[in-house]
């Protein structure tokens, strides 16, 4: 199968201070067992508790031993409040006939509406998320430091999250402020008015000060109602500082997510919490791109693969239920626990276009849960329902906010420009924007390298709002590449550009390559029927034509987290006579106004640098 950009991977910071300065659910289920539970394990009512307060009403009279809490989740919303565009706003579903069918999804004006009409009737409702909230956001939010997002998850009555790799993109001390309220250290406070913070903890268990030892935030929450008592523990992928500029994380640490998360999960059983649930900013990759695909056949946890498997197995059986992310996969699956038990693993896509519903069985009795009985399904946030009211207002208030910025055309296309596939017309169409932005700073630039994770959403045809069919405007620009990194230069021998090629398909990339983008002129062969770095075919390596000289001295450009080394590629932060650049996203700009027009759009790129042999 072709290898695809793992939509996770990141890019840095958002670019904010010099731009306000310029201006029907369908299911999938997945059940541990078919053991049944007396009638009385049934929710009841209406109300939630919440955040461990127990604010539940009614007279609690005739309780039985068996309790059923929803659970519901997602993961992965990345700012995203107005429905994606392109394929970032569809899931794909699978037919009872075998054929598969796309559908539109998201937007938090329908996340919400199907989030509350999902809570009727269970008065013992949690919602909780797996990382990712903030970050690689488009402008409405990227704009404001990722506040409206904030506001709309408290809206949305979002319980508890953990934190992601992107929540440190602007480092700890902004993830601080988004916990607790207050004004931007630098931009202030949005239309006169102090920014109150989010009402949800965010949870950092893994996530250590260098200096004192102790987590950043609270390592684990614990959600009360009615006497049932549920513990949350929260982490990231360990990895989070190979994948996020170094600044986002200077003074942290980064701990096991097994290790951690067995170690409170001991700490919450000494204080009498039996049922747990870990929140993993981390994921796996199934074997199908249709979110009601049945991961547990033919047998359990068969159907998917990535280091989620690996921890799912690892962490102890006194965890009940395990709501990842990180890989914008969908997936519900059944996994092993070190005693062989199945044990839940969900995750619901990424920028709010599934949630995830699961049933957990509480057992008053033993205060625990009863696995043979969790029950658990993906669900649409299809856009067929009434808008939420107060998702409209708020969408309101900042797009009026960031219309100014947002609305200016930067450029005009043809046809919808998408970021899908090993390679892709988005990627090449942006490597050639970074080589034109290297040839104009230096005219000996030989080529462009760009990160597919940092290509963030496709430049579609259909106009978002006024502007009209094929005009590419700032907002969606943003959105493409929201990150403000600097296009820089450095000089690399033949050996250390041919290595580099390597490391996509090997080292830490080997188990999820990242193939790189490249500018034109540059071609090579890459064979999925061998393994590791064998992949790349270095004798197909050719630019303009010519085989790549191991000897002589190449320019390359490339954004500022590749030229540091990130996202695996260590021998891109080994390059020499670096030039720093402007931002990338100014460069994409400087391209689309200069090579296309309203009568001369430009159309996507081939995508037939890189030959895939399969």
């Amino acid at each position: 199968m072709p290898v695809t950009a793992q939509p996770h991977q990141p890019r840095r910071r958002r670019r904010t201070s010099r731009l306000l300065v310029a201006a029907a659910t369908v299911v999938t289920a997945g059940a541990l067992a078919a053991a049944a539970l007396p009638a009385s394990a049934s929710a009841g009512g209406n109300d939630r508790g919440h955040g461990g307060n127990g604010h539940g009403h009614g007279n609690g009279h005739g309780q039985g031993r068996y309790q059923d809490v929803q659970l519901l989740s997602f993961n992965d919303l990345h700012g995203n409040l107005e429905p994606p565009a392109g394929s970032s706003g569809r899931v794909t579903e699978v037919q009872p006939d075998g054929t598969t069918k796309t559908i539109d999804a998201g937007g938090v004006e329908y996340l919400a509406t199907h989030l509350r009409e999902a809570r009727k009737g269970n008065r013992y409702s949690i919602t909780a998320a797996g990382g990712d909230m903030v970050g690689a956001s488009p402008l409405l939010s990227g704009l404001f430091h990722d506040e409206p997002t904030i506001e709309a998850l408290n809206k949305l009555d979002l319980d508890v999250t953990s934190v992601g790799n992107h929540e440190f993109d602007e480092g700890a001390k902004e993830l601080a402020r988004l916990q607790n309220g207050g004004c931007h250290p630098t931009e202030g406070c949005y239309a006169d008015k102090e920014f109150k913070g989010a009402d949800f903890p965010y949870l950092a268990a893994n996530v250590l000060d260098e200096k004192t030892g102790k987590p950043l935030l609270k390592p684990y929450w614990v959600w009360k109602q009615r006497g049932v008592k549920v513990g949350f523990i929260g982490v990231t992928l360990e990895g989070t500082p190979d994948i996020v500029s170094a600044e986002g994380v200077k003074g942290l640490k980064f701990e096991d997510e097994v290790e951690t998360i067995n170690k409170y999960a001991k700490e919450l059983q000494r204080q009498g919490v039996k049922s747990i649930v870990a929140l993993i900013h981390e994921g796996g990759f199934p074997a199908s791109s249709s979110y009601n695909y049945d991961c547990d056949s033919p047998g359990a946890g068969d159907g998917i693969s990535g280091p989620i498997v690996d921890i799912a197995k690892n962490i102890t059986p006194q965890v009940d239920a395990l709501v990842t992310g990180h890989t914008h996969n969908a997936y519900v699956c059944t996994i092993p626990d070190p005693a062989g038990n199945p044990r839940m693993v969900t995750s619901a896509s990424s920028f709010g276009r599934l949630y995830t519903d699961t049933t957990l069985t509480y057992d008053r009795r033993t205060g625990d849960i009863a696995r043979t009985s969790v029950k658990s399904a993906n669900h649409v946030v299809t856009r067929d329902v009434p808008k939420a009211p107060d998702m409209t207002r708020l969408i309101g208030k900042w797009s009026t906010l960031a219309a100014p910025i947002g609305n200016r055309p930067i450029g005009y296309v043809s046809a919808d420009i998408n970021r899908d596939g090993t390679e892709s017309p988005l990627g090449d169409l942006i490597a050639d924007a970074q080589f034109a932005y290297g040839k104009a700073q230096d005219p000996e630039t030989d080529l462009a390298l760009m990160n597919p994770g940092g290509i963030r959403a496709p430049l579609t045809y259909t106009a978002s709002g006024a502007e009209g069919d094929g005009v590419v405007t700032y907002a969606e620009g943003f959105t493409v590449q929201p990150f403000a990194n600097t296009v820089n230069l450095k000089d690399y021998t033949g050996a250390q550009l041919i290595q580099v090629l390597k490391e996509q398909v090997s080292g830490p990339n080997e188990a999820a390559p990242k193939i790189l983008q490249v500018s034109s002129g540059l071609t090579y062969t890459l064979d999925l029927t061998k393994s590791g770095s064998d992949r790349v075919v270095t004798d197909s390596i050719r630019l303009n034509g010519s085989p790549i000289d191991a000897n002589a001295t190449y320019r390359v450009a490339s954004n500022s987290f590749l030229a540091g080394g990130g996202d695996g590629f260590t021998t891109l932060g080994e390059g020499t006579n670096e030039l720093v650049g402007a931002d990338d996203l100014a460069a994409f700009e400087q391209y689309l106004t200069a090579n296309s027009s309203a009568t001369a759009p430009i159309a996507p790129p081939a995508a037939d640098r890189i030959t895939v042999v399969q």
